[in-house]
């Protein structure tokens, strides 16, 4: 069902001829490999969907230090028959690899029972302030916590740094969520009401709607809590890693983001990575990934 999945989301991609574009990675040549496992998977709920997987650095940590710690999110139009957690593997396992502790969190989707919102929001809230509830048992900087999101969560992860901004009205709000240091969105959809103005998106324009529901009187702005631009400045650091040749994420969401969160004052950068795909920046070995490595040693200095 997942590659069927992925399948259909690669079907809704304008078709573009080989002179066009450089030859890219499909889903299966990254859902093909052999797939590496988590050291352990912690639930903060009782849906199947509400897990956390940890992956740890192999050997003791340097001592009285914490891991570097690395918060995940999926991304897969916020669908999960789409993709989950999963489809982070590979790349929380190359972070392991290198030394970092990383928090892969999952979350019910808009066509799961309870995900659309609230659901969706609350469950990536709750599955990362699960992070600093852990971090004592298994040597985590809940300090200094840096969040990599891709695709639809990318617009997760810069809405999980930007939670401390949302309306205290809003049933979305904590009174003490956990800090996000810095984001690294990879083909990320932040500006949510774009996405929904953008028919050339691979997710579509009605899974927003899916998502957020619809205007009622007692919610008349269905943005102000939910989409990143509403809430800037965030007043955390920003690396938009996207591909030139992304035929589901259009550049103009990342450009127009970007110009956005300069305007509000934040440090935002958009990297653009050449012969760059939607997969490109979720697979190891890759020029996107390690561009996002390095923009992570970078953020953890």
């Amino acid at each position: 069902m997942f590659r069927l999945a992925i399948l259909a989301l690669i079907a809704l991609t304008p078709a573009v001829t080989a002179a066009d574009t450089p030859k890219l990675l499909t889903w299966d040549d990254l859902t093909s490999r052999a797939k590496p496992v988590p050291d352990a998977t912690i639930a903060y709920g009782d849906d199947h969907l509400q897990k956390v997987d940890l992956w740890l650095p192999a050997g003791p940590r340097p001592r009285g230090k914490p891991y570097p710690t690395v918060l995940v999110v999926h991304g897969g139009c916020w669908t999960t028959s789409i993709a989950d957690r999963s489809l982070m593997n590979w790349v929380a396992d190359d972070l392991r690899k290198a030394g970092y502790a990383v928090w892969n969190i999952d979350y019910r989707g808009v066509d799961r029972t309870g995900g659309g919102y609230p659901g969706t929001f609350q469950d990536a809230a709750k599955a990362t302030d699960a992070l600093r509830d852990a971090a004592a048992q298994y040597g985590l900087d809940a300090k200094h916590v840096v969040a990599i999101g891709h695709s639809a969560g990318g617009h997760l992860a810069l809405w999980l740094a930007a939670r401390a901004r949302l309306p205290k009205d809003s049933p979305l709000h904590s009174a003490h969520p956990l800090k996000i240091a810095h984001v690294i969105s990879l083909g990320g959809l932040p500006d949510l009401e774009a996405t929904a103005a953008s028919p050339d998106n691979g997710c579509g324009t009605e899974v927003v709607g899916d998502l957020l529901g619809k205007p009622t009187p007692a919610r008349p702005d269905i943005y102000r809590d939910t989409s990143v631009p509403r809430l800037l400045p965030l007043r955390v650091p920003q690396d938009l890693v996207n591909g030139r040749e992304d035929r589901i994420i259009p550049m103009r969401l990342a450009t127009g983001y970007t110009a956005q969160a300069r305007k509000a004052g934040d440090q935002a950068v958009l990297h653009i990575v050449p012969d760059t795909g939607h997969v490109e920046l979720v697979a190891p070995d890759t020029e996107a990934w390690r561009k996002t490595k390095a923009l992570l040693a970078a953020a953890q200095r």
